[in-house]
């Protein structure tokens, strides 16, 4: 049986029902009708955001072993951009203060200004993110847990084995990237796959115009979040690349890298390991660096949660007759200091340093300070 149909003329009561909703609304309190809800604003692309980062410095070292100044950290930029619900940009670009400004001809400027990251990923789910650009290497946790931006550390200074312009580790890469992370019973797995450009024949820095000898370096990184300890990371990764340097002596390169982490700010425990193979193409000579270090931190109860104690101990073994490695020095250093957080934004950190570098040298002692913020 057909169902009635539906009348088509005005449906009875229809008027009275508007005039009582036109009533009701009248005498609600004045904003009442505002308070509902509203549908959520439209997304504009792309949707560019920025951040950014500086530091002040004051080095207290004895004149035999370094300086006692004032110095500006790096100026930082960090640009976020949102291209499609599934396409995102991200660039950082520092500026760091020249020693010799003003110098040569033509002069020297009074910053250098790099694109540290500049990267654009696309996004299946989080099981599959792809992306092409530079990076810092994710060869060890630091390197991709703190930016730069010296307020995003505890510290003043990164670990020897992993600073920025430094030779042990690569710590940028140039080329493409696929990353994901699966549930995996709690254990909450993430990878990170790589191919692209490796060292340049100026060994600190990455192949940015293009691979120096058309050996593309490859790295592996895997770690597990697990539910079952709030904060706890662990993990490691592989890398792999044939150095040309800058003397056209080709060295194959193999880098190991383990970390564990427990960071939960009461407390903060990192410590990581990396071994560096190289072998000699020509010579077939083989060597093994090694380095490590181990940071704790703290951060007090109330009332004294505005500061956290930490300190850290690292070491670099550089083996003999390496000859990407021959202008980097032994060290054992410790480090003691303290953050003072001023604001959520800026912090006040200071530090007291003892080292030796190089093998046979005298112990070495120095006092530094930071103040660092974000905007």
């Amino acid at each position: 049986m057909r169902s009635p149909r539906r009348p088509t003329g005005p449906v009875p009561g229809r008027h009275v029902l508007v005039t009582v909703l036109g009533l009701l609304t009248a005498a609600l309190p004045a904003g009442a009708a505002a308070q509902q809800p509203e549908p959520p604003p439209a997304v504009h692309y792309p949707s560019l955001h920025i951040s950014g980062f500086g530091d002040v410095n004051f080095s207290g070292v004895n004149r035999a072993d370094g300086p006692r100044n004032f110095s500006l950290g790096q100026f930082v930029i960090h640009m976020a951009s949102e291209l499609s619900p599934r396409v995102t940009f991200f660039g950082e670009v520092s500026f760091t203060a020249r020693s010799d400004a003003g110098t040569g001809s033509p002069s020297a400027t009074g910053f250098n200004a790099e694109v540290e990251r500049m990267a654009i990923r696309f996004e299946d789910s989080d099981r599959l993110k792809v992306s092409f650009g530079r990076y810092h290497t994710p060869i060890n946790y630091w390197n991709t847990a703190f930016h730069h931006g010296q307020w995003l550390q505890t510290t003043i200074a990164r670990p020897e084995m992993i600073k920025f312009g430094g030779q042990f580790l690569p710590v940028h890469f140039v080329g493409g990237l696929v990353e994901g992370s699966a549930p995996a019973n709690g254990l909450n797995v993430n990878y990170k796959l790589g191919v692209g450009n490796g060292r340049a024949t100026v060994i600190g820095r990455a192949g940015d115009a293009g691979d120096s000898n058309d050996s593309l370096a490859w790295l592996a990184n895997v770690f597990v979040r697990p539910d079952a300890v709030f904060g706890l990371e662990a993990g490691g990764s592989l890398y792999g690349d044939t150095v040309r340097l800058a003397s056209g002596r080709e060295i194959d390169e193999q880098v190991v890298a383990a970390h564990a982490v427990w960071n939960r700010e009461d407390p903060e425990l990192i410590a990581e390991v990396a071994s560096v193979r190289h072998r000699d193409t020509l010579t077939g000579q083989v060597t093994w660096s090694h380095g490590y270090y181990v940071q704790a931190a703290y951060r007090l109860g109330e009332p004294w949660a505005q500061w956290k104690p930490y300190a850290r101990f690292e070491h670099l073994g550089v083996a003999a007759g390496d000859l990407a490695f021959a202008s980097l020095p032994d060290l054992d250093q410790a480090t003691f200091g303290v953050r003072y957080d001023a604001t959520l934004f800026a912090a006040v950190k200071g530090e007291y340093r003892t080292w030796t570098r190089g093998s046979g040298s005298d112990r070495r002692h120095g006092g530094f300070v930071q103040i660092a913020f974000t905007f």
